[in-house]
């Protein structure tokens, strides 16, 4: 079985995460999205709350499953026995940062590899801090988030 990771803090998830999300499903025979702790990040929405955007965006997908950690991305990789890591590109400037990444990755864990889908360019300029921004100044998101994370962050915006 071929088992990818598709890591992240989807604070909150986008349809550019969900256009990645959709294209493993059809590469890996599961996909699992796992929600990390980002140390450099102080997310706005909880894990259990990220978790369950991405629950209510990716139900169409019967070969995707969620979860978190924190620590090592390798060693979740290796407890779930996945083989890949899949990476989302925007654009050229997400290339240097994801390459480091990937070359670290494979330092620690030469067995893993990663894999690169570059997000539809109808999201290329798309980021979870442009969506949130958006949505606390009231602007029209739809389109850019999955419906159920729309109705979520219209909820939350006085938080």
């Amino acid at each position: 079985m071929k088992i990818a990771v598709y890591p992240g803090s989807f604070d909150p998830v986008t349809n550019g995460h969900l256009d990645v999300i959709e294209r493993a499903a059809r590469l890996f025979d599961r996909v699992i999205i796992a929600v990390i702790k980002n140390p450099e990040k102080t997310p706005r929405f909880s894990f259990q709350e990220r978790m369950a955007m991405l629950k209510d965006s990716v139900i169409h997908c019967d070969n995707v499953e969620i979860g978190n950690f924190d620590g090592l991305l390798v060693e979740y990789l290796r407890k779930k026995k996945a083989r890949s890591i899949v990476r989302g590109l925007r654009a050229v400037s997400d290339f240097d940062y994801e390459f480091q990444m990937a070359l670290t990755n494979r330092r620690l864990a030469p067995e893993i590899e990663t894999v690169f889908l570059m997000t539809d360019y109808r999201y290329s300029y798309l980021s979870s801090s442009f969506v949130k921004q958006i949505a606390r100044l009231g602007g029209d998101i739809s389109g850019l988030v999955p419906k159920a994370v729309a109705k979520h962050l219209k909820k939350n915006l006085t938080r």
